[in-house]
């Protein structure tokens, strides 16, 4: 039965979030150096250390402090920034928002756009936008973050003078001062996702227009926009959500270096300045924020890829 197909994923997501969350923690405890110490200073003493780190819990073994961030976060309480003493909880939620904006709009961006293009390139093989599409892609795909966004930062914002390089959007005060400070991460996210979706929906569709159903299809006289739209694109749609789906999470949970790049007040850029200053609990509850949605999103595409595919519809 499909909710039997869906309670197993489900369940089978919240064993490896407990997974990843050991990994987290075990992580963020082999980071170099000393909480006590980076929160204090190299002119603290070693007794005011000692007496920080007892009063942090910092002193007692590491598997009980694991059970006690386990069980806070659980309750859904995420503990207090070593660096701050303010609630971790609060300062996420101030930089969550900022994030699921930038990917969003990313988002709305990409995807109709990867779809046109890979439809565009799938009914037209060897054509000349077929070639267009796959060298770019290709180059897109080869290309780091850091790479696309320092050029992008050259030809916009310093060659040109066009859009800012830093995305201060605490001064925006319109929505066309907002869209000029996102617009540099904006692009530089949808150029890294925009060459995978659109390979991925060439390559489905052109797998699935070789096959016998389209060529009956073809036989009885049927358009070509209905055999693409109607008889292609249904049967290659379950790869296309799954790669859809892994780089939708790719946008929220891979967006470090283009935050960074730009110091969009993002909850990844959250995450890295906690790493200097060493704030393990506020590394640990970001980084677990980012597994969790990069995990539902990868149930969300199994969970479609079986609805949108009669034969795994049926066998769940």
């Amino acid at each position: 039965m499909l909710w039997a197909m869906m309670m197993r994923r489900l369940l089978f997501g919240l064993l490896t979030l407990f997974a990843i969350s050991v990994l987290v923690f075990v992580g963020t405890e082999i980071l170099p150096g000393d909480v006590a110490q980076a929160v204090l200073g190299q002119s603290a003493t070693a007794e005011t250390i000692a007496a920080l780190r007892e009063r942090l819990g910092l002193d007692q073994p590491a598997p009980l402090r694991y059970l006690a961030w386990i069980a806070g976060v659980l309750q859904g309480d995420l503990g207090v920034s070593l660096a701050s003493d303010r609630p971790i909880a609060a300062m996420i939620s101030s930089r969550l928002g900022n994030t699921f904006m930038l990917a969003g709009i990313a988002a709305l961006i990409v995807v109709p756009l990867s779809l046109i293009l890979g439809l565009l390139a799938a009914t037209r093989p060897r054509s000349l936008i077929d070639r267009a599409v796959s060298h770019l892609t290709l180059m897109s795909v080869s290309a780091p973050e850091f790479l696309i966004a320092t050029l992008l930062v050259m030809l916009f914002a310093v060659h040109l003078n066009w859009l800012p390089a830093i995305s201060n959007i605490s001064s925006a005060d319109d929505i066309g001062a907002l869209a000029r400070s996102i617009a540099l991460p904006v692009l530089t996210l949808s150029l890294m996702v925009l060459a995978p979706m659109t390979r991925m929906t060439r390559n489905s569709v052109l797998s699935v227009l070789g096959s016998p159903a389209i060529e009956t299809a073809i036989l009885k006289g049927l358009s070509r926009r209905r055999i693409v739209l109607f008889h292609a694109l249904p049967n290659a749609i379950a790869p296309i959500v799954n790669i859809i789906a892994m780089n939708l999470a790719y946008l929220v949970s891979g967006v470090v270096v283009v935050e960074v790049v730009f110091s969009f007040p993002g909850l990844a850029k959250l995450m890295v300045d906690a790493v200097g200053t060493r704030d393990l609990p506020l590394v640990q509850a970001c980084a677990l924020i980012f597994c969790s949605v990069y995990v539902l999103m990868n149930i969300f595409a199994d969970v479609i890829s079986v609805l949108a595919n009669p034969k795994l519809r049926r066998s769940a």
